[in-house]
């Protein structure tokens, strides 16, 4: 049976050539357009994941804010503010894996040499870097526990502020001016995809060690 079923078959493909062609090139062409479609969509939705997970996975932030009731005598809208000290408490809670401060500043000016841009800089400490994927590209590293408590003036780089500032070198271990006061670059960001964003995307950013933001702006919450 299987055997007449064979001639049958391979009759038909010799006396009707171009209908087995058109045939074989349309199965063809539809499962490839399938695997393409498949491949695109696979790739679209990587590409969304990882731009979400770029700045941050499973992170929220924390501002101050102001109550909305009156209480004891007092009006509403008295300004909540937090402070360093809110950190460690916030350590505490259950489920908080990592905690860091947070002082941003925009229109940094930064001069290497002679060139010159500002930027939105950061003041946070060590934990940042897993918080915000903020990783250091190799030879360099990121903020350390030392830094924070020596307060030493050093800086983190992304990769993007890092070449405009230093075009066709490496930024590891080359002084910076930050407002006019000089720091050295002790890492720069290995350079990632960021879709999802807060104050400007991490790789126009410099960091600079909490305790040092404190000390040089004054700023406590």
């Amino acid at each position: 049976m299987f055997k007449i079923l064979l001639e049958e078959f391979l009759g038909d493909l010799r006396t009707q050539k171009t209908r087995a062609f058109l045939t074989m090139f349309a199965v063809c062409w539809g499962t490839i357009a399938v695997v393409l479609m498949l491949s695109f969509g696979e790739g679209l939705k990587r590409a969304m994941v990882a731009g979400m997970l770029g700045a941050g996975e499973q992170m929220f932030m924390i501002y101050g804010g102001e109550t909305t009731l009156p209480y004891e005598g007092l009006p509403k809208g008295r300004p909540i503010r937090l402070h360093k000290e809110d950190v460690e408490l916030l350590s505490n809670v259950r489920g908080v894996d990592l905690v860091s401060l947070s002082y941003g500043r925009w229109g940094t000016s930064l001069q290497a040499g002679d060139i010159r841009t500002t930027t939105m800089m950061e003041g946070v400490t060590p934990a940042f870097s897993e918080m915000r994927n903020m990783y250091p590209a190799s030879g360099g590293r990121f903020l350390n526990p030392r830094d924070q408590e020596l307060k030493r003036r050093v800086a983190f780089l992304g990769d993007s502020i890092a070449k405009r500032l230093y075009p066709g070198e490496s930024a590891i271990g080359k002084q910076l001016l930050i407002d006019g006061m000089p720091f050295t670059v002790v890492g720069t960001m290995v350079n990632k995809v960021q879709s999802s964003m807060n104050n400007g995307p991490d790789a126009d950013r410099v960091v600079i060690p909490a305790s040092v933001f404190r000390t040089i702006y004054g700023s406590t919450q």
